[in-house]
């Protein structure tokens, strides 16, 4: 038997590996298996965060130093037990009315993924229905954007202000990191106001608060050394990387739930670098972050 393929079964699902030894991380020899593995063993929390909400990944077939493409619509391999729900896309980039998504909600989905070398996993603020109709959103995000020579450490402190006015409006914020150069902040999100424009007003706010730290827009020119609030992300177009994702970095790098006291204690950008050891090791210890306030 050819050791390209390789036929496994996995939850009574069977599917065909390929080219396990593939390495996708070249840095630091980070095979695909090592992938696999790695979302195998990472999906009792992960899944939960998927489960629901139309998958977008980014595929890096030969691997982060290699070309890679965005992908909403599920292959036409896909699986037929990969559950799929066609949902409208107004506005698509290649003209389509419709997208045939995936849901990730089982191991065999995942795993299915993983073998495309699907490093990066998004996801938007909202689920569908049982039906597979758009729901709305259950989650408000701030994705915090470091302007050089601003790092992490800066997006620490732009997060705690977050917590403070999210917490006077009755929100609890989770915080995680990016897995690349920023982080996000999370909040269940009740449905009082429409998320992107309250998501906006509080941005707009805090950068007038703090103009020497913060920005509420996207201007390059005005970017350096200050954080970017993001609060577009909440447009229902939009997606983010989900919470355990891996990320296509020089190393295996994981978007990564962090605790507070983590947020508050950051000195160095590398005090929340998180590779994929690092995180399993972190979900032995405290279970998913993302589900404690």
């Amino acid at each position: 038997m050819s050791r390209a393929k390789v036929p496994v079964k996995v939850d009574g699902r069977e599917l065909t590996l390929s080219n396990l030894d593939k390495v996708l991380y070249p840095e630091v020899g980070f095979a695909k298996a090592e992938v696999i593995d790695y979302y195998s063993r990472i999906a009792p929390v992960l899944l939960p965060h998927l489960d629901g909400r139309p998958l977008t990944v980014k595929r890096y077939p030969n691997g982060v130093e290699g070309a890679s493409f965005f992908e909403k619509n599920a292959p036409e391999h896909t699986p037929e037990w990969v559950r799929r729900v066609r949902l409208p896309v107004p506005g698509s980039t290649k003209n389509r009315e419709t997208i045939d998504f995936a849901i990730v909600e089982d191991l065999p989905t995942l795993v299915y993924y993983a073998n495309l070398a699907a490093l990066e996993l998004h996801v938007p603020q909202w689920r569908v229905s049982a039906e597979g109709e758009a729901l709305p959103p259950d989650t408000l995000v701030f994705d915090l954007d470091p302007g050089p020579p601003a790092t992490i450490v800066e997006c620490c402190e732009v997060a705690l202000m977050l917590r403070a006015v999210l917490a006077d409006d009755g929100l609890t914020a989770r915080p995680k990191t990016s897995g690349s150069k920023g982080m996000q902040l999370y909040a269940d999100w009740d449905g009082r106001d429409e998320a992107s424009a309250y998501a906006r007003r509080l941005a707009q706010m805090l950068a007038k608060e703090h103009p020497e730290q913060v920005l509420s827009v996207m201007t390059r020119k005005l970017r350096p050394g200050k954080v970017f609030i993001d609060w577009s992300q909440n447009n229902p177009a939009k997606t983010t990387v989900a919470p355990y994702s891996l990320r296509a970095r020089a190393h295996p790098t994981v978007s990564t739930p962090l605790l507070w006291k983590e947020v508050e204690a950051c000195e160095n950008p590398e005090d929340l670098v998180f590779t994929t050891s690092d995180v399993l090791a972190r979900v032995d210890e405290h279970g998913d972050l993302f589900t404690r306030a």
